[in-house]
């Protein structure tokens, strides 16, 4: 998997033989995403060409109404690790700016369909728009491909009521509902960061955790406690876990939400430092203030029992 982040870094002998190529911000790569990638490769394959995903970055709302950007359910690079786990080859991650957000459809498949990717297959979501103020959808994407030289079409996105889509992913998180996430993205969701010091209340409490802070542009959970996994990137270990998601308001609450990890009966982790990921299986409970340590312990005790049982721990 190669990560092209300009114009510049597209490898002309590469793709002048022709590409397939997909379109869109593909954030968290879920089951919508992957119907249209999959027959995205049904098309390299017929084509004997590779597949290329043109996505954004940073994603199109940040640059156009930041106020309104949505947190993001992965990283460049996640999206490009799970791109290439469904059959993609490259990923042209293009710039957003209001220089390219200022371009019509005609100019997007001119720039960079044609002179960049000598695209000979394009596919996309049924619902797929683009070009200055999304002027263009995939009618106008197939009348484009006719002339320049490629076939267009648009899949239809996979779900049941509702279509799987980012926005319905963000909308189960805020809820809470890491299960209902899971069944769209098609695995549990996840979230990366490096641990870092806390306030070592659960150590001082019985049940150290390993915490990582949230930044607001990420997208995490709505506050409360789950069970879940948490797994070292550098070793590849994964341990059960019962995972806070919030500020700690019986004691003050913390100046940041952050996602804090209690490893099942393990106290001797050392995990300042390390990157991790966080999987969200089970919501157990909202957030609450207790009055005192000792309805807390007694909740914590009971959160780690559920936790085992959900988890077959």
């Amino acid at each position: 998997m190669t990560i092209w982040r300009s114009f510049t870094d597209v490898p002309t002998d590469l793709v002048a033989a022709g590409t397939a190529v997909t379109v869109g911000n593909f954030d968290g790569v879920h089951r919508g995403h992957r119907a249209v990638v999959a027959r995205a490769r049904q098309r390299a394959d017929e084509l004997g060409c590779p597949l290329v995903t043109v996505t954004f970055d940073p994603h199109p709302m940040a640059v156009l109404r930041p106020e309104h950007a949505p947190s993001m359910l992965t990283t460049l690079e996640e999206r490009a690790a799970l791109l290439a786990e469904v059959g993609v080859d490259h990923v042209f991650a293009l710039p957003f700016d209001m220089d390219v957000a200022s371009w019509t459809p005609q100019e997007f498949v001119d720039r960079v369909l044609v002179s960049a990717l000598h695209a000979r297959a394009v596919v996309v979501g049924a619902n797929f728009r683009f070009g200055h103020r999304a002027g263009g959808d995939v009618a106008f994407l197939a009348a484009a491909g006719a002339v320049a030289g490629f076939a267009a079409e648009g899949v239809l996105l996979d779900g049941g009521p509702q279509v799987w889509s980012s926005t319905y992913i963000r909308t189960c998180l805020a809820a809470g509902d890491v299960a209902g996430a899971a069944e769209a993205l098609g695995r549990p969701f996840a979230v990366r960061g490096e641990v870092v010091q806390g306030d070592q209340r659960g150590r001082e409490l019985g049940y150290p955790t390993a915490n990582v802070p949230t930044d607001g542009l990420t997208a995490a959970p709505a506050d409360g406690v789950y069970a879940g996994w948490l797994r070292r990137l550098d070793t590849a270990e994964t341990y059960p876990a019962a995972i806070s998601v919030g500020t700690n308001p019986t004691f003050d609450g913390a100046r940041y939400r952050r996602i804090e990890s209690y490893v099942l009966d393990r106290t001797d982790l050392d995990l300042y430092g390390v990157e991790v990921e966080v999987e969200f299986v089970e919501r157990l409970r909202g957030m609450v203030t207790f009055d005192g340590i000792d309805p807390l312990l007694e909740q914590m005790a009971d959160d780690v029992r559920r936790t085992r049982e959900l988890l077959g721990a």
